[in-house]
């Protein structure tokens, strides 16, 4: 990994938009810092399309793309994507199956809930449970005392047992039933919203992430970023971003956006426009 210092001006020349993570790449400690959401701004003003990939809830996900300088966001790993339509004055929905086939998981999932409460007593249910509408979120770190890998690793064994998929987040294991991922939604947001190709989006969008729940993103996408805090994860991890910023979560996100920025006015200066 290359520090994004080293990035090209003709790499951010290409760039058509951002894709990014949420929790501990575009936050710092729980909050969104002031210099990372003054950089969306930036971003925004610049022209990018931007676009969130998270594993964070449906209710959140409605808030963020109605208030947010966003073009449409991807949540629960992938289960749907949702986007403003200003010009209908409303919010629209896509999702990957009806949230309604979920219903015909609740009594497994409420099984799996169950088991882990019981197998994994310091694990909690994330707070933003309540609000998602296809997967179940266990916290290992948000609002309980971190857990260990050997905690972390019997949390997924229980999702596997039940034939469930799972994701490791910086703070949550994210489980559910369904054949859908954030790379696929993201790919099926930017071709319908967008009209692109597959080639075209993995050229011509970045990803900046933070944890290892990333790396289909890391290895897609031609520009692929990790905020300095993935690190910590490097040793474990097989696909790597090309560039890692100086600066952990909020603070990487808006360097990030700071060097894309710069580089982009520096080739019309050049251009002399």
């Amino acid at each position: 990994m290359e520090l994004i210092s080293k990035m090209s001006i003709s790499e951010c020349e290409t760039l058509r938009g951002i894709l990014f993570d949420i929790d501990d790449t575009f936050t710092s400690g729980g909050k969104i810092l002031k210099d990372a959401y003054s950089a969306l701004w930036d971003l925004h003003k610049a022209g990018l399309f931007l676009i969130p990939i998270t594993g964070r809830p449906a209710g959140w996900c409605d808030h963020i793309a109605r208030m947010w300088p966003v073009d449409g966001i991807v949540g629960e790993n992938g289960a749907f994507y949702f986007y403003y339509n200003k010009k209908e004055g409303k919010l629209l929905h896509r999702y990957f199956f009806p949230p309604e086939e979920v219903a015909k998981k609740k009594k497994e999932i409420e099984a799996i809930k169950k088991e882990i409460l019981r197998k994994i007593p310091r694990a909690g249910i994330a707070t933003d449970q309540p609000y998602r509408l296809f997967d179940l979120a266990i916290d290992f770190s948000e609002d309980v005392s971190p857990l260990t890998e050997r905690e972390i690793g019997q949390i997924c064994n229980v999702f596997s047992k039940h034939g469930a998929r799972y994701k490791i987040s910086s703070i949550h294991v994210n489980g559910w039933f369904g054949d859908y991922d954030k790379l696929t939604m993201t790919r099926t947001f930017i071709k319908e919203r967008l009209n692109m190709d597959k080639e075209e989006i993995d050229r011509k969008f970045l990803f900046i992430g933070d944890s290892p729940n990333d790396e289909p993103m890391f290895k897609a996408f031609l520009l692929s970023v990790g905020v300095a805090n993935i690190k910590r994860f490097a040793p474990k991890m097989k696909f790597l971003p090309k560039y890692i910023t100086s600066a952990n979560g909020s603070l990487g996100f808006a360097e990030m956006a700071r060097i894309i920025i710069d580089k982009t006015h520096k080739k019309g200066v050049e251009n002399g426009d």
